[in-house]
Order: structure tokens, then C-alpha cells, then sequence
């Protein structure tokens, strides 16, 4: 088929569709324009059930739309779906007179004042629920001259659709992930090339809130130390400057008013995180993963416990080291004498395979979790 004008506008339609699929009714409009048909749509088909659901038409009265979903759907000759990408009208399938006699045509499709109808696969055959675009010519069986612009623009509908489906699942997937960054107990910002916050989730908003180690100043993100602002800067300049501060492992140590420190962990994003909607970039480089440093020997006393086989007794004493300090003030927490600690820090010891109490202390740190509640 001769390409012309027309025949390009109709096709940038298409993939304007395909990124955005609202603009699928008015492109099925078109569609039906081209063909010289009576109605056009774009439906779904089930393999097993033989159920079909109908996404965008147009020239079906919506009652019939309706019938068709409720009952019409299973006795469909073309229920019996085509290969991928080949135009078949109803002759082609079935016994012509068979299906003049059946109910979908007696019901469904002669009350329309329409005869046949023809439809083309538009999606591979490992879907389960593939979608077809279905066309009914009127009152005249499917010519040959709708049959070849349907086949002309088949392919270009199943690429649209392709497109549909992978940017939906792009979408499902930020969508999933970002409900988990937003459940955690770290700040999560994610920034620009300018530190401006593109993201934060509700742990970053409070960290916000107290104005304190991190604020907002117009979007931008600032640190109150001269340093660690002068250290954003100079890592978030762009993707390859925050992919090597990520590969290093990248730390900025924030110091609050009231000398309690926060540590803020540069993280590197994938591209999934990196585009918005439709694929757009979002600007965002880089995250910042932002959390108060501090050992919190109660929330992994738990792990801790069953994975060194502790007694309640050594547990307490692993604790009190690391919150209260040495030996003597350990008794003195606790109410015991110094050599039952020294006894119950031994077995500690030697659970563990550290022999020193700044051991302990890195040990119980590395079991911390910093970014769950």
C-alpha cells in the first residue's frame, strides 16, 4: 500500500496511543475512518473462557457493548482466535451458513444491520488474554480493500500496544518501590544535578520538619555544616560523580544543634528511578539515604540472640556493654558483681568470636537496621 499523508498521521496517532493510552478512543475513530467500516474497537479475548471485554469502539450502540460482554462473547465465531497478525473475517473460520443460523448472528449482530466481522491479533500468543482489534464492515461482508488496510496497519497497532504494556509495567514497578521507600524509617531524598529534592519520602519530611542537620531552601536541599554542604555539592553534580561516591561508599556526617550525629549515604539510582511517567526523566541522579547513628541494641536483641544461641543473662550483659559501657558500670546497671559480668562476657566472647568489647560494639552495630522500622 502506497503511503501518503494521511496514512502517516493516522500511524504517528498510533504511537502517540502508545504513550499515552487515553488517546486510544480517538485514534479507534480514526481507524474506522480509514477502513470505510462501521464500527471499530480495540477488545481483549480469553484463550480459555472464550469471555471478551471491549476497551475503546466506536459505531456500536453501548447497549449492544454491553450484550456482547454479558452473553454474545462465547458464541462469537471468532472465538476461535487467529494467528498473531493475519486478518480472518467470519467465512474464513467458520461455515458461513452454520453462523447464519447461530445466535450471534440471529442476536447480536443482524439486529445492528450488520453482517460480518472481522478481527486481527494483536499481541503474541503468550498471552493469555491477547488483545485483537475488531472491525464490522455494515451491511457488506469484509472486502478486500479493508481487509489489506487492516493488515497494513496491524503491525503498527501491536507495536503501540507493546508499548502500552511495557510502560504500564515500568509504572507498577515505581509504583511498588516507591511504596516501600516511603515505609522506611531512613530519609530518602532523591535529588537533582542542583541538589534540588525531585523526592522525599515521610522519614525525609521530618527530618525536614526540625529544620536542624538538613533543610529545604526553595526545593534545594542544604546542610547546616559548611562541609557536608560543600561535600553535596560536589557529589551531586552529576550521575558519574554520584555513581563513584556510590561505588566508594559515600558517608557525609551531619552533626545536630544538640550533638547527636546523622549519617547521609549516597545511593546511585537505576534508570527505572532516574524516568518519570512514560519514560520522561524525572531529574533526579542520586538518592541520599539519611538515618540518626545510633545503636539500637533493643529492636536486634532478637536476631542477635538466636543466631549466637545467648542465655537471658549473657544477652543483658551484651546489651549493657554497648549502651551503658565496661565492666563495672555494667554491674552497677545491672545490680550483679563484677566477675559474674566478667563470666557472662567471657561466654559472650566466645559465642561471638570477638575478643574485644570495641568488637562487641561493631558487631551489635552491624546487626542494627538503619532503614526499616
Amino acid at each position: 500500500m502506497q503511503l501518503t499523508a494521511k496514512h502517516s498521521e493516522l500511524i504517528e496517532s498510533i504511537y502517540d496511543a502508545g504513550l499515552n493510552p487515553k488517546l486510544w478512543s480517538g485514534v479507534v475513530v480514526m481507524l474506522n475512518g480509514f477502513f470505510g467500516s462501521r464500527a471499530c474497537g480495540l477488545i481483549s479475548k480469553d484463550k480459555v473462557s472464550k469471555s471478551g471485554s471491549t476497551h475503546y469502539y466506536c459505531g456500536v450502540d453501548p447497549h449492544f457493548i454491553q450484550l456482547y460482554a454479558d452473553e454474545y462473547a462465547q458464541h462469537d465465531p471468532l472465538a476461535r482466535l487467529p494467528r498473531y497478525g493475519e486478518v480472518r473475517n467470519i467465512p474464513d473460520l467458520v461455515n458461513f451458513d452454520e453462523y447464519r443460523r447461530g445466535r450471534f448472528y440471529q442476536e447480536w449482530l443482524r439486529p445492528q444491520g450488520c453482517a460480518d466481522v472481522a478481527n486481527v491479533v494483536l499481541e503474541q500468543a503468550n498471552s493469555s488474554c491477547p488483545m485483537l482489534m475488531t472491525v464490522i464492515p455494515g451491511r457488506e461482508m469484509l472486502d478486500a480493500k479493508m481487509r489489506a488496510r487492516m493488515q497494513f496497519l496491524a503491525p503498527h497497532a501491536s507495536r503501540a500496544l507493546m508499548i502500552n504494556r511495557t510502560i504500564e509495567q515500568k509504572q507498577q514497578k515505581s509504583m511498588a518501590l516507591a511504596d516501600v521507600v516511603d515505609r522506611l524509617n531512613a530519609g530518602v531524598f532523591l535529588l537533582d544535578a542542583a541538589c534540588n529534592v525531585v523526592h522525599s519520602n515521610p522519614a525525609a519530611d521530618a527530618i525536614l520538619d526540625t529544620d536542624d542537620v538538613l533543610r529545604s531552601v526553595h526545593g534545594r536541599l542544604l546542610a547546616k555544616s559548611p562541609e557536608a554542604n560543600a561535600t553535596l555539592r560536589n557529589v551531586f553534580r552529576g550521575e558519574v560523580e554520584v555513581a563513584a561516591a556510590a561505588a566508594v561508599g559515600c558517608k557525609i556526617q551531619l552533626t545536630s544543634s544538640d550533638g547527636s550525629h546523622h549519617i547521609a549515604h549516597v545511593i546511585a539510582l537505576p534508570s527505572l528511578l532516574r524516568e518519570g511517567s512514560a519514560g520522561r526523566a524525572c531529574g533526579a541522579i542520586g538518592a541520599l539515604f539519611v538515618w540518626k547513628a545510633k545503636l539500637d541494641t533493643r529492636s536486634c536483641a532478637g536476631l542477635i540472640d538466636r543466631t549466637f544461641e545467648l542465655t537471658p543473662a549473657e544477652l543483658r550483659v551484651l546489651q549493657s556493654i554497648v549502651e551503658v559501657g565496661g565492666v563495672p558500670e555494667t554491674a552497677a546497671a545491672l545490680g550483679i558483681a563484677e566477675t559474674t559480668v566478667k563470666t557472662h562476657l567471657h561466654r559472650v566472647f566466645a559465642k561471638t568470636g570477638v575478643s574485644r568489647q570495641a568488637d562487641l560494639v561493631k558487631l551489635v552495630a552491624g546487626f542494627s537496621n538503619p532503614l526499616v522500622h
